[in-house]
């Protein structure tokens, strides 16, 4: 093991550590409707400790989208000041939307996630990788293409606009669809307009937002066929 191993197994455990402190302070009462949950569940568990271990999963995804959404936050508006006082109720509602009887199925998904800056989107797969989905990454339309050529995804993510081109997410898309290649699409990107999640729709993709609650939500059922 070398030293850039060992500082990323250290490393990421305080990461964790701090990104669940930062929730349970800034949105005591969706985590305070988690802990009361979590409390029952205390009293239920089986010997194997699934449902303590399904619980905590809940707190470290809740934790996790709390933190994306306060970084694709924008200007302090009213309207945003709005927002934010639904946002720990509505991540709440999200997170419970992940029943055990899914677990399994989210544990054997893989997403193939492209973006060229792909540390934008750390706490959206930490939230989706609490419950055990995996990731691929890539940063370019080539690279992706190559990818879904030789392997098969249950969800494929896509931002929209690259330094090469502002409709990469679109091209993708089409070349994807040329392919044969099947698995939902779902764009992440800058827009959340009425008229742009049409358009992707309109283009055969599954979905389209900008709202890390909603992605949540999009590949929760895509994965789950619905």
């Amino acid at each position: 093991m070398d030293a850039g191993q060992l500082t990323q197994i250290l490393v990421w455990p305080i990461v964790s550590l701090i990104i669940v402190l930062f929730f349970l302070i800034y949105f005591r009462d969706s985590v305070k409707k988690i802990l009361e949950d979590l409390e029952k569940a205390r009293g239920k568990i089986s010997p194997s400790g699934l449902e303590f271990d399904f619980e905590r999963r809940k707190i470290e995804a809740a934790a996790a989208l709390g933190a994306a959404s306060v970084s694709k936050e924008g200007e302090a508006t009213a309207e945003r000041k709005a927002l934010d006082e639904e946002r720990p109720r509505e991540i709440a509602n999200v997170i419970n939307q992940v029943k055990p009887k899914i677990l399994r199925r989210l544990a054997d998904a893989s997403i193939l996630w492209v973006d060229d800056n792909p540390s934008n989107n750390l706490n959206e797969q930490r939230s989706l990788g609490a419950f055990g989905i995996h990731f691929t990454i890539s940063t370019s339309t080539a690279d992706a293409l190559e990818k879904i050529r030789v392997n098969k995804y249950d969800v494929i993510i896509s931002d929209m606009g690259r330094p090469d081109d502002k409709q990469a997410g679109y091209k993708l898309l089409e070349e994807k669809q040329k392919l044969g290649d099947t698995a939902p699409f779902i764009i992440y990107a800058g827009s959340n307009l009425p008229e742009h999640k049409a358009e992707a729709r309109r283009r055969g993709a599954f979905g389209s937002t900008n709202n890390p609650q909603e992605l949540f939500q999009l590949v929760l059922s895509a994965i789950q066929g619905e």
